[in-house]
């Protein structure tokens, strides 16, 4: 990977750390530049790609800090390798997740004399991040401030990327099973019961399924750049109109009500006019994670900090949106297979590299129907390329695929009835008996998460050890989540459920009806990674006994891929995983092999045969 020269950059920054019509009164001894955008928003537009820009490092995960004399950047697993090959010797890495890496506020209060002050873009930082850094540093005499202006802004200047601005399109009932203004009563049921006026929406995929709308805005990511407030009696958009068509505005009058458009930067002030002396307004409901510049524009006594409505009812999905997913995940299968039968045909002729060989795949997608685009960048890694956990080729690293090394492809698609995301790691050659303990080792947690049963109320936190155990029982692990919500046409990482060994505040428990994956792995840096991730419904399942009347659950997996039995050692799986893997090959066959029949493709047809045969 190339790494940038920051040394300019960081020179310029701290110029402006100094300036006062930036930072107010004072100076500022820090600055702080976050991953993500106004919304929170894990995956950005270019425009906001701000500690990718100062710092070279560009994953999704990251914050960074510069202080007078040191650069540094809080990362975790997924990235450490990624990281420290695109920054530049100006930065010192910090491994987020490790015992010994202070947090950011410790490292702060470490570094910064009393008196000081810390800046941060008061639309970047999330409500509840600014609570706890602020209370942090306060104790210690140091103070955490808004900046005027982003001062990452300034130094990009004229070369940053203009603002996205493609145009929405309806997302249409027959899709999302529901439509918008029954999703508005439902909310509005919601409002009653924590008694708020309003509801004030800021992360974009909440707002995309509210409306029943979808956008380009974001890379890989169905959203468009908007806020929304719904009342007792009335609804807004926030939002730049011009990306509006006759269309969306003829769907936002619907049943005899109707969305008012306000432009996108009203939304501060609007919020603000509700608490006007002397107002009579009631409570607003808003998202800790809401930033900190639009909470605070409600009075504390007058604010519900908390999980929105929309994000319990989005990961929900009803039945519509059920057999939308399964339907995506069937058309996507048939694109895998004709990627995998290709791969083992062309791979030893040695034509073929990382970035060829992804292209070729999206092409496979494009021919179903209803696709869209892809649900992120994919991860075509070859070799030590696959230890890096988001690892995306590039030019300058783009490598050959081999007969010699493993393949790890890790890539989604969204389609107008689901999103997908599924990874499957090959051998073209023969892989040694090392990686095959690995793989295997990974395959017994993909079976144990999928298998498991648990009571309704459990969180993912408390089942993440499941897919780790046969990893463990080897010393062996992994730096990342085993599972993440996934939207329905909508993004491809979806709160609130997650299933990791670190818990999150808005960790909720695991629902029927929600989607999530299931990708446990393993990763020699240097070497190889081994990644294999199936998608899975959470459902009810009948158990012997019922404790208390809890209700018990299961997952269901509606991927449906091949699993390559070449990288299995079979004396390390049981009797059950083996006839688990046997029953999932033959669903695989069976229903991919119809869809494969229907669209005409026997030969693929012939290579599923092969690959699902049963494991001995």
């Amino acid at each position: 990977m190339t790494t940038k020269n920051t040394t300019a950059l960081l020179q310029k920054l701290r110029s402006l750390m100094k300036a006062k019509q930036y930072i107010g009164s004072e100076p500022i001894q820090a600055y702080i530049i976050p991953s993500g955008d106004a919304h929170q928003s894990e995956y950005i537009a270019a425009c906001d790609c701000r500690r990718a820009y100062i710092s070279g490092f560009t994953g999704s995960f990251g914050t960074a800090l510069v202080t007078e004399d040191i650069a540094a950047m809080w990362t975790d697993g997924r990235y450490f390798l990624q990281a420290s090959q695109q920054m530049d010797s100006n930065w010192t890495l910090m491994k987020h997740g490790l015992k010994k890496t202070p947090s950011q506020e410790d490292w702060l209060v470490k570094n910064l004399p009393k008196g000081a002050r810390v800046g941060v873009d008061p639309f970047l930082f999330a409500n509840d991040q600014w609570k706890k850094f602020s209370t942090t540093l306060s104790q210690e005499g140091i103070s955490l401030v808004p900046t005027v202006v982003n001062l990452v802004d300034l130094v990009w200047g004229d070369e940053r990327p203009s603002p996205p601005f493609d145009q929405v399109i309806v997302q249409e009932t027959k899709f999302a099973g529901v439509s918008w203004p029954e999703k508005i009563n439902k909310m509005r049921e919601a409002m009653t019961s924590k008694n708020a006026q309003y509801l004030v929406l800021t992360a974009l995929d909440e707002i995309a399924w509210l409306f029943n709308l979808r956008g380009s805005d974001i890379e890989y990511n169905p959203v468009f750049v908007a806020y929304a407030v719904v009342g007792m009696d009335s609804v807004y958009l926030f939002i730049d109109d011009q990306k509006l068509t006759k269309e969306v505005r003829d769907h936002l009058m619907n049943d005899g009500l109707k969305v008012e458009i306000q432009e996108y930067e009203a939304i501060q002030q609007f919020l603000a006019d509700l608490y006007q002396e002397g107002s009579d307004t009631g409570k607003t409901w808003m998202s800790p994670k809401s930033s900190y510049a639009l909470v605070s524009c409600i009075p504390k006594s007058q604010c519900i900090l908390h999980g929105t409505p929309v994000l319990a009812s989005k990961a929900v999905k009803n039945d519509v949106e059920i057999q939308g997913m399964k339907n995506a995940h069937i058309r996507d299968a048939v694109a895998l297979c004709e990627y995998f039968m290709w791969l083992e045909k062309e791979v030893p002729k040695g034509n073929l590299t990382e970035i060829s060989a992804s292209d070729q795949l999206e092409q496979f997608r494009r021919e179903q129907e209803d696709f869209v685009s892809l649900s992120f960048a994919t991860i075509s890694s070859t070799g030590a390329h696959g230890a890096i956990i988001h690892y995306k080729a590039s030019p300058e690293t783009d490598a050959p695929l081999n007969t010699q090394e493993i393949y790890l492809c890790d890539s989604g698609a969204q389609f107008k009835d689901g999103t997908t995301d599924v990874t499957r790691t090959m051998h073209f050659g023969t892989p040694t008996p090392y990686q095959k303990e690995c793989f295997t080792r990974v395959l017994k947690g993909v079976i144990s998460m999928a298998t498991s049963v648990f009571p309704n109320g459990t969180t993912g936190s408390m089942i993440d050890s499941f897919a780790r155990r046969f990893l463990w029982e080897a010393g062996l692990d992994y730096l990342h989540g085993t599972g993440h919500g996934v939207g329905a046409f909508l993004n491809v990482h979806e709160g609130p459920q997650q299933i990791s060994w670190r818990a999150s505040a808005l960790d909720a428990a695991l629902e029927a009806g929600v989607f999530m994956s299931d990708e446990p792995g393993y990763y020699e840096d240097g070497e190889f990674g081994i990644r294999i991730e199936n998608i899975v419904l959470v459902k009810p399942v009948e158990t012997k006994y019922n404790f208390r009347n809890t209700g018990f659950l299961t997952f269901e997996t509606v991927t449906l891929a091949p699993i390559q039995t070449k990288m299995i050692e079979p004396s390390l799986l049981t009797e059950k995983e083996v006839s688990w893997l046997n029953d999932y090959h033959a669903k695989c066959r069976e229903v991919v092999g119809a869809e494969l029949e229907r669209q005409g493709r026997p030969t693929a047809l012939a290579w599923l045969h092969r690959e699902t045969e049963p494991l001995g």
